[in-house]
């Protein structure tokens, strides 16, 4: 018995050696504020809840010589996809690179927005990147794990959307980016995606197949970074929308996925420092979250800015009637007590609350004769 316990604490040791030696232990910090990642550039935040631990995914920005001068595109240096999970918001473990864009074979970079789901014990990682020949344009793609850590793999050896599936609107080839995947209450997955134009599309209940038309809604504002998530029985597509000077956060409700569905108005304003900004929602033990990003971080003395963001995290309060209360995006995030129902009732939007029905159209609008809205 004695040389059986001791053969095993042995092993026990060396597993453990061995996991320090090839840096497998995770590494974790405690959540002082926002930004909430304050080691590296992070954006596009994206979390899922799993099993009682939120994971969070995110793009990471890196810093490269002349990156201050450049633009269409081209100030956004996003390598690869980071994964951080909490069990209680407040320790949180880092798990690194879980992907790549050149883990897909038609990949060759630019780890743009994404998001994780869960479904039939599966992990789907609906990712933008941008695909070499003969393709040439950002696109979607999906990839596959039995973890939502990793590995993943391409799960279909093509894109998911490609250009020539959309027509090209104001954006022209880079329009088919950041898409977000949500199951409804019935099982039917659907996504939506978009630069400039709002797509949706239902998905084959295997998650790797479109399952009928694209269609197309005319979100009032919408600019890019769309996120689907279902509250009681409302769904919401909040998104990141044209605001003054810089993007800002709106969102629309729908008593159904197939819509109808009404733009409500602005949820947030424009980041500190960043044109973008990109909305993540989770209800997490309950208490919901919005997960965004700014550009605050300084890292070995070089600043933030456009191409080099920073994930952070505020509260996210639901209203009585279906609305949610507007969310002023702080430094001290969720270090704080969050507000009593009471409490978030009181809080005043600064912008007019609007209705406005969507209208859903085919592809084919595009390329129809615009008529000014009225």
């Amino acid at each position: 018995m004695k040389t059986t316990i001791t053969v095993a604490l042995l092993m026990t040791l060396m597993m453990s050696a061995g996991c320090a030696s090839t840096g497998e232990k995770a590494k974790t910090f405690e959540l002082t504020g926002n930004p909430m990642i304050t080691d590296k550039w992070t954006a596009d935040p994206a979390p899922m809840v799993h099993d009682g631990t939120l994971y969070l995914y995110v793009g990471h920005d890196e810093w490269y010589e002349g990156q201050d001068e450049a633009g269409g595109g081209q100030e956004f240096n996003i390598t690869e996809w980071l994964c951080y999970s909490t069990r209680d918001m407040k320790t949180w473990t880092d798990h690194g690179s879980v992907l790549k864009p050149t883990d897909f074979s038609w990949g060759i970079g630019e780890a743009w927005a994404s998001q994780v789901v869960e479904a039939g014990g599966k992990f789907y990682y609906y990712v933008t990147a941008m695909a070499s020949e003969p393709y040439n344009s950002r696109l979607v793609g999906v990839a596959v794990s039995d973890s939502p850590t990793g590995p993943f793999v391409d799960a279909l050896g093509k894109p998911l959307v490609s250009d020539d599936m959309t027509p090209n609107g104001p954006r022209g080839w880079w329009n088919d980016i950041d898409p977000t995947v949500l199951i409804d209450a019935e099982g039917t997955p659907w996504m939506c995606w978009g630069n400039g134009t709002c797509f949706i599309v239902k998905l084959k209940r295997n998650m790797i197949e479109l399952d009928g038309p694209i269609e197309i809604l005319r979100m009032p504002g919408f600019i890019e970074g769309p996120w689907l998530d279902r509250h009681d029985d409302l769904y919401y597509l909040s998104f990141a929308s044209r605001g003054e000077g810089g993007e800002t956060i709106s969102y629309a409700t729908a008593p159904s996925m197939e819509g109808p569905w009404t733009y409500r108005g602005r949820l947030t304003g424009m980041a500190e420092n960043s044109f973008t900004i990109h909305p993540g929602i989770a209800e997490f033990k309950g208490q919901s979250y919005l997960f965004y990003h700014n550009a605050t971080l300084t890292l070995d003395g070089i600043a933030g800015r456009i191409g080099r963001r920073s994930v952070c995290v505020d509260y996210l309060y639901y209203l009585p009637d279906g609305r949610m209360a507007w969310v002023e995006q702080t430094k001290e995030g969720i270090t704080v007590p969050p507000k009593t129902a009471a409490e978030a009732a009181l809080i005043q939007n600064p912008h007019q609350t609007e209705e406005v029905i969507v209208e859903k159209v085919g592809l084919d609008f595009m390329n129809q004769p615009r008529q000014p809205r009225q």
